[in-house]
């Protein structure tokens, strides 16, 4: 069935199933935070360590293979979901029509396109799901994708705080992109998401075997008990969904131009009176803070 059909049927089992409430939604204290804070802040340190290895030629499989060896060397058991490595158009999922297809390949790594790495490890039970974008060398294509998704991570926490609900907060995020010359590449995920609620594993720490390659592989064992026993719909940021914001979210908005794809995913967390990025010293925000020319301008978002 092609991916188009299936978000088709997984978006009318969303907009039934939102509705329902979820455990999940709560205000985090200080120590849950800290937790995320962890998380999220090793799933970094993994990709940007891997980056530095990596070389033209490398495959998608290679890369993802040592992401998941970086992780078990950090102590990590668990994961959300496997890890993933998209090079060049399929950064964008060119070509993809069956949800296999999304997991690493025999891609071969170019160094003038861009790539997106994407990890999830649980430390200590808290998930830390991050999606980050680089090239090997300089790209304005990842420059310019950079440069709208760091406009968007500045008004996300403000969609967030405002009347819109979250499906409006889909659809308004969706439409502006594309008004300025961007395709929506995270409408080819499961279920559309944009994003995810994020929370405290409450299950062993210990590694399960792989489930073989499927659409259910994207999570592992333990998160699709998770997702369950959470009732699913209200975890997923889908076009049709209508259940509380608040929360702890990791948001992933995913756009391409061209034959390039961009993305990050970070934790948001939303309170009935605020809504705030978990961390601001992540890797692309870090980025285009730090490396400013003279004239105020970013410089290369890709390596130099």
């Amino acid at each position: 069935m092609p991916v188009e059909t299936k978000r088709g049927l997984f978006s009318k089992l969303a907009a039934r199933m939102s509705r329902y409430s979820s455990r999940s939604i709560h205000v985090p204290g200080e120590e849950e935070k800290a937790g995320f804070l962890k998380a999220q802040r090793l799933a970094y340190q993994c990709v940007t360590e891997v980056e530095k290895e990596m070389r033209e030629g490398w495959t998608e499989i290679q890369t993802a293979r040592l992401m998941k060896t970086f992780l078990r060397d950090h102590g990590v058991k668990v994961f959300l979901h496997r890890p993933f490595a998209w090079f060049g158009e399929h950064a964008r999922f060119d070509g993809y029509r069956r949800f296999t297809q999304f997991h690493p390949g025999k891609k071969v790594l170019r160094a003038d396109e861009p790539y997106i790495l994407d990890v999830s490890p649980v430390v200590d039970g808290y998930i830390g799901d991050i999606g980050y974008s680089s090239s090997l060398q300089k790209s304005p294509a990842l420059d310019e994708g950079m440069q709208y998704l760091l406009k968007l991570r500045a008004e996300i926490p403000g969609y967030f705080m405002s009347s819109m609900s979250s499906s409006e907060i889909w659809w308004k995020i969706d439409s502006d992109a594309k008004a300025h010359g961007f395709d929506n590449v995270h409408s080819l995920y499961p279920f559309a998401v944009l994003g995810h609620r994020v929370y405290k594993m409450h299950l062993p720490n210990t590694s399960f075997p792989m489930i073989p390659v499927s659409f259910a592989s994207w999570f592992s064992l333990q998160a699709q008990f998770e997702f369950l026993s959470h009732k699913i719909m209200p975890e997923l940021l889908t076009p049709d969904h209508e259940g509380n914001k608040i929360g702890v979210w990791a948001i992933e908005p995913h756009f391409g131009k061209g034959k390039a794809g961009f993305k990050f995913e970070e934790i948001l967390v939303v309170e009935p009176d605020r809504a705030y990025w978990l961390d601001d010293e992540v890797p692309h925000v870090k980025r285009a803070r730090g490396f400013a020319q003279p004239n105020g301008q970013p410089v290369a978002v890709g390596a130099a």
